[in-house]
């Protein structure tokens, strides 16, 4: 049995305390005081190095006005990129905003038109729909793995985009050398920008490796690409608002933070953020090692639960992230009538795949301790059951 340094058993209870996960379960499936495994954030405090530092920034007591390129944020990140992924940034080509989906918000406005065609891998995660729609661009979807549709769809000639999530969310999976490397050459040849959402590369599981798309991003003026990601969602602190992207073209980069601090105010960050950023990759690395190695026997149980109550499903668990992409369609199972089930008997709230535009399957969050996990994965069970058996 794997003893850890930290606590991931501990239970704290989230309610009252204004979270989406705990306290807006009726907002998404009109009933509340579910046990919810829904939105992608944790039930883990941040690490105890995050807290520290924190606290030490609140005692100060002053929170004026700040500036992300002064003090050690910079310097941190590009410790986080060379320590982790063996990857040498240039701290010139970092840009910052509120969050990975402002970024991307920000960058559908400065390299496409009203119209224009987005591509995006299926499932695709809603927020990216939401931010691609909302701003009146077509969302153009492709089958992970269907590389031919993937060119059918850049070669259009009003695709302007290509926006992948590295590693893949709700799947899990982790983008492999030759896709991404296959990526960059299909972009180049019918020059589409590329924005890359990195926000999961974190928690990659061992035995899969994390590539940054700097890797494979052309260089150069005039070339339109750019990471978006932020230690938010590996560290648990989403509320603290902060991310940070990277912009290879200068004169591109230069227009993204003018548009931050003049069009959209924003010249000012939150000063919690950069503080828990910088903490955590100065000193989180043990934690998220061991968070990890958690939520991976966690998901070892996942698997074993699922093929002793459903072994039509044969899941396995996901290469990254502490979301489980189940697919229930061996089942036959009604998707209405499973939330039905869920919500109404279980009391459980569990993410359905068309959220994500994939019908038949649903989306659990196991980033909790594991006795809620079981709870969860149980519910599912028994509810998929009762349906499947009639």
């Amino acid at each position: 049995m794997t003893t850890y340094a930290y606590d991931f058993d501990r239970v704290i209870d989230r309610r009252g305390s204004w979270s989406v996960q705990w306290d807006g379960t009726a907002n998404r499936f009109g009933v509340g005081d579910l046990l919810p495994f829904t939105i992608s954030d944790m039930d883990f405090a941040s690490p105890p190095e995050v807290l520290a530092a924190l606290r030490e920034r609140v005692e100060h007591g002053v929170f004026g006005y700040t500036d992300w390129r002064l003090g050690e944020f910079r310097e941190a990140v590009r410790h986080w990129y060379a320590s982790r992924y063996a990857t040498e940034l240039d701290v010139e080509t970092l840009v910052y905003a509120p969050s990975v989906l402002n970024q991307l918000s920000q960058l559908l406005q400065m390299w496409t038109e009203p119209g224009d065609g987005v591509v995006v891998h299926t499932p695709t995660y809603d927020g990216f729909r939401k931010a691609v729609t909302g701003l009146g661009r077509e969302l153009r979807g492709v089958p992970i793995g269907d590389t031919e549709a993937l060119e059918r769809e850049l070669a259009r000639p009003d695709a302007r985009m290509l926006l992948l999530c590295s590693p893949h969310n709700p799947t899990g999976h982790v983008w492999r050398e030759h896709e991404l490397a296959h990526f960059a050459r299909l972009a180049e040849r019918h020059g589409v920008a590329v924005v890359s959402d990195e926000i999961h590369a974190d928690m990659v599981a061992d035995g899969h490796r994390h590539l940054p798309w700097t890797r494979f991003a052309a260089a150069g003026r005039g070339r339109r690409w750019a990471v978006i990601t932020s230690g938010t969602k590996s560290f648990n602190f989403p509320a603290l608002s902060g991310s940070y992207g990277i912009i290879g073209d200068p004169d591109e980069r230069l227009a993204f933070i003018r548009r931050m601090e003049t069009g959209e105010g924003l010249a000012s960050p939150a000063v919690l953020s950069l503080t828990a950023h910088i903490a955590a990759y100065r000193q989180g690395g043990a934690w998220l090692d061991e968070l990890r190695s958690y939520v991976a026997g966690t998901m070892r149980m996942l698997a074993e639960r699922l093929r002793e109550g459903l072994p039509e499903v044969e899941w396995t668990p996901p290469e990254a992230g502490y979301l489980a992409w189940i697919d229930l369609r061996p089942l036959g199972v009604d998707d209405s009538a499973l939330q039905r089930e869920l919500v109404e008997t279980e009391k459980v709230a569990i993410m359905p795949g068309g959220v994500y535009g994939t019908p038949g399957f649903v989306r659990l969050n196991v980033g909790c301790p594991r006795e809620k996990a079981e709870r969860g994965v149980d519910a599912l069970v028994r509810a998929a059951t009762r349906l499947r058996t009639g």
